[in-house]
């Protein structure tokens, strides 16, 4: 089975995430099949960029989201984009959609651990 996760990459008290297409059986930060996006919780709100439209391709071939990454994907509004395209909506419309919500959203690229000192 396939999974979309999260792989932990950066230094200790430096964590950030990419976003993968791993077999289930590969391990955390060992073997995958893509990278789609990457996931950074230290900065606020979090910085959070994905393509969509690897999303929805890998999703429809059966890939299952992590419990973590269905949190990311349902605060983002991905699944429920999700679902309006499984119902017949355009593909073209809702990658537009979700790339205007991204660019509307205001992240502060200071991480945590900077905004602390």
């Amino acid at each position: 089975m396939v999974r979309i996760r999260l792989r932990r990459v950066g230094l200790s008290g430096q964590i950030s995430y990419r976003i993968v297409v791993a077999d289930k059986e590969s391990p955390r930060d060992g073997r995958f099949l893509e990278i789609i996006g990457h996931y950074n919780p230290r900065t606020e709100p979090f910085t959070f960029d994905v393509d969509e439209g690897r999303v929805y391709d890998w999703m429809n071939k059966g890939a299952q989201p992590s419990e973590s990454v269905q949190m990311l994907f349902r605060s983002v509004g991905l699944l429920d984009r999700y679902a309006r395209l499984k119902a017949g909506e355009s593909l073209d419309v809702l990658l537009a959609e979700a790339q205007a919500y991204y660019a509307a959203r205001k992240v502060n690229t200071s991480t945590t651990a900077a905004q602390k000192k």
